[in-house]
């Protein structure tokens, strides 16, 4: 009987002794539990990593470039999800003097070269980190549902057409062509008193979507934008300095890294044939 005992005691004991021992494994640290393959550190941090901080850019463009970086701005944030572009759209003079005055911009997109060269003279803006990217051509478009025989800038003197729409020159790069244009035909005093000047190129268009106007000389690009209003004629190039679109970083960023990558991938080719769906042709330099 005292034998069966001891025997009992002696199992129970065993098994105890195991128990502990499978127990104290159990709890021994599992150095790779966070590593990659090869011991690597890939895919380690995980519950504490913080999210990558959202950088928001904000890019003076001109108007007209406005269809073509909507759909270009989809693309880069979803491939870019820490990015957050920022469009401030208008008259590439207004938004030149804008980064005059300090307002915050990262890149400066412009309609024309001189805007872009004030800023580079200013040193607003490094002569090293600009460069012309696209060129586009100046139109004259009336209503869709116009009969009056539009064929050059002479027709625009013809009793039909009470009304012309242009960019403020001084401010509006494609009225700044027109108004070269006018002048070379020897037109542009002629026409002053059927003029009316508008903020910038897509307030022209919306001038003769509506009928407030009866023709506005705006860009091929703005044209292609619309189905309430058609060309009427393409403006002689050789009247006119070549329409270059100037793009820059501003000195001033805060996200010098992130401006340079977007600045970079305004040159790629998937870029650039947004760009192109749009009506603009890629620059020589």
């Amino acid at each position: 009987m005292l034998k069966k005992t001891i025997n009992g005691c002696l199992f129970l004991s065993i098994i105890v002794a195991m128990a502990l021992v499978v127990a104290s494994c159990g709890t021994a640290p599992n150095t790779n539990s966070n590593a990659g393959k090869n011991g690597s550190a890939e895919g380690a941090v995980s519950s504490n990593q913080q999210p990558a901080e959202t950088v928001e850019l904000t890019i003076s463009a001109a108007a007209s470039m406005t269809d073509a970086l909507t759909e270009i701005q989809k693309a880069y944030e979803a491939a870019n999800q820490h990015i957050k572009l920022s469009f401030n759209f208008g008259a590439s003079g207004a938004l030149q003097q804008q980064i005059e005055q300090g307002a915050p911009a990262d890149l400066f997109l412009s309609a024309a070269v001189k805007n872009m060269k004030a800023l580079v003279d200013s040193q607003l803006i490094d002569a090293n980190q600009q460069t012309n990217l696209l060129k586009n051509e100046l139109v004259v478009v009336v209503p869709a549902d116009s009969t009056t025989p539009i064929d050059n800038v002479a027709d625009l003197t013809k009793a039909e057409v009470k009304t012309l729409a242009i960019g403020i020159p001084e401010s509006v790069p494609a009225g700044n062509y027109a108004k070269e244009a006018l002048t070379n035909a020897k037109l542009w005093d002629a026409l002053q008193s059927k003029s009316v000047q508008a903020k910038d190129v897509r307030q022209v268009l919306q001038y003769v979507e509506t009928g407030n106007a009866d023709a506005g000389f705006v860009y091929k690009t703005d044209a292609l934008t619309s189905d309430k209003v058609k060309v009427a004629f393409a403006v002689d190039a050789a009247t006119y300095k070549t329409i270059q679109y100037p793009i820059g970083i501003v000195k001033a960023t805060k996200h010098a890294k992130e401006a340079e990558d977007f600045y970079t991938y305004l040159q790629s080719q998937e870029a650039l044939d947004v760009f192109v769906k749009y009506g603009f042709s890629v620059s020589n330099q």
